[in-house]
């Protein structure tokens, strides 16, 4: 008798995650995991995917984004799952959508989670999780709480350093956190409300990372003129710890910096030879984030993403919308305040030359919630794959993949994900390596990729012929 099972995905070639070559194989799926790779003619299923002319391809894990609350809010979650998105990790930059009371107005850059207001309102971590897993989303999830949330919770004066009431206060709240399934903590040392935190209240807080066997995530200090001081203080953090460090976003940013990923990396290399680090960055020449005068300065180009006061000015450019109000840059910041911002402040040679590095991972750090997101929202894991792997020829597909798969599954600490193998999670995405590509732009940004054909997760198709399933299949992941 043939054998049966859920999905067969057929006619495929295989890039299974871990810098293997490619191979042509059927792939079989049942209860959610794969069942079977290789020739299957005579098997049978439920449902079949035609992936003739294909890569089939573990699903995309995106290493660094602000997801918490569209999990939530939009559980379709269709700016990852259609660019293949299986799994995205939350929480970054010292910014989580919990612990934090009902009623809580945290300032900037937390409120990027909370346009419209409302959705602070899980005073306990393990309350947001109950949430994820009472109403699933269609991508799975490993979840940080962000150091920031915590001094907001702890301290009523986020411009200085912590006291040692208020680092017990912290260091329990992530305790709690970890317990009820964070992997890691993160911080944003960069942003205003953390700037104040020295190293050491970092360290206290993050005490529980060992027992918990978490990892430290951070957006770090500075990533521009005192980089590799704030490297030297992300890899003592973890040191003193003992427990894995990412360093988010890697980039070098304003132009006295371009060029410095010839200092960054090698130190990097160095100190991964010493303990165990990750890193990410995104596919762009741009950031993007809260809007402020100081981070106007190292920009040659700003577009405005949101405003509260203006909403009729997003997506537009800075420059344009002082012209527009008859003022200087710095009077139309002051009117367009809270608001977003793009910022074109890096490089396209350090993009290159971190992205290809060998440990690099990639995450999309895209902010749903912006009116006029930037395009590496929608666009990061295709335009990876079609411009710099197909286009540039900057690494072979197969190290495309391994970045925004098994490696970041190995960082992560995420079991059963990012490699195509039997027995594991049947987290799949099939996409046609002559045609994938971001569809989003600066000026369009809001655009499903081209080339992704199916996406699945534990089993099931959530994107399909360029539109979502309505399956919600996605689960909060442990840190292995």
């Amino acid at each position: 008798m043939a054998e049966r099972y859920d999905l067969l995905i057929r006619g495929g070639t295989v890039i299974d995650g871990t810098l293997a070559p490619r191979y042509a194989a059927d792939v079989a799926v049942r209860d959610g995991r794969i069942a079977a790779i290789g020739a299957l003619q005579g098997a049978r299923a439920a449902a079949e995917i035609d992936a003739t002319g294909r890569i089939v391809a573990p699903g995309f894990i995106d290493a660094h984004t602000h997801d918490d609350r569209l999990l939530l809010s939009d559980p379709s979650m269709a700016p990852k799952a259609s660019q293949g998105v299986t799994t995205v990790v939350t929480g970054n930059c010292g910014i989580s959508l919990a612990p934090m009371p009902a009623g809580t107005k945290p300032p900037p850059p937390l409120d990027l989670l909370d346009e419209g207001g409302g959705w602070f309102r899980f005073p306990r971590f393990a309350d947001y999780v109950a949430a994820l897993r009472e109403q699933p989303a269609a991508t799975n999830a490993a979840l940080l709480v962000g150091h920031s949330t915590l001094r907001v919770q702890a301290m009523a004066d986020l411009g200085r350093p912590a006291n040692a009431k208020e680092v017990a206060r912290m260091r329990a709240l992530a305790d709690e956190a970890l317990a009820a399934g964070a992997i890691g903590v993160s911080t944003g040392l960069w942003y205003e409300p953390a700037s104040a935190a020295t190293t050491q209240e970092v360290i206290e807080v993050c005490r529980p990372l060992a027992a918990r066997r978490g990892l430290y995530c951070t957006h770090m200090r500075d990533e521009g003129d005192r980089v590799m001081a704030s490297l030297e203080e992300t890899f003592r953090i973890g040191r003193e710890l003992g427990v894995p460090v990412v360093v988010s976003h890697h980039k070098v940013m304003g132009k006295a910096n371009h060029g410095r990923s010839v200092e960054t990396l090698p130190l990097i290399e160095a100190r991964m030879r010493e303990q165990a680090i990750g890193l990410d960055c995104y596919p762009y020449c741009a950031s993007s984030t809260i809007l402020t005068a100081s981070r106007v300065d190292v920009a040659t180009r700003v577009l405005v993403t949101w405003s509260k006061p203006h909403p009729e000015f997003a997506g537009l450019e800075l420059a344009e919308i002082a012209r527009r109000m008859g003022l200087s840059t710095a009077e139309a910041i002051a009117r367009l305040l809270p608001a977003g911002a793009i910022y074109f402040s890096m490089d396209e040679a350090d993009v290159q030359r971190i992205l290809a590095f060998a440990r690099t991972m990639v995450g999309s750090d895209g902010l749903p919630h912006d009116a006029a997101p930037h395009p590496r929202l929608w666009g990061t894991f295709p335009r990876v794959l079609g411009h710099y792997a197909r286009g540039l020829n900057l690494f072979p597909l197969e190290t495309a993949v391994h970045k925004m798969t098994g490696l970041t599954a190995q960082t992560f600490g995420l079991a059963d994900r990012g490699v195509l193998r039997q027995g594991h999670a049947a987290d799949i995405t099939v996409f046609d390596a002559a045609t994938v590509d971001e569809a989003a732009t600066f000026a369009r940004p809001i655009q499903p990729a081209r080339g992704i054909d199916a996406v699945i997760v534990n089993g099931e198709p959530v994107w399909q012929d360029g539109k979502t399933t309505g399956a919600r299949p996605g689960r909060v992941l442990a840190r292995h």
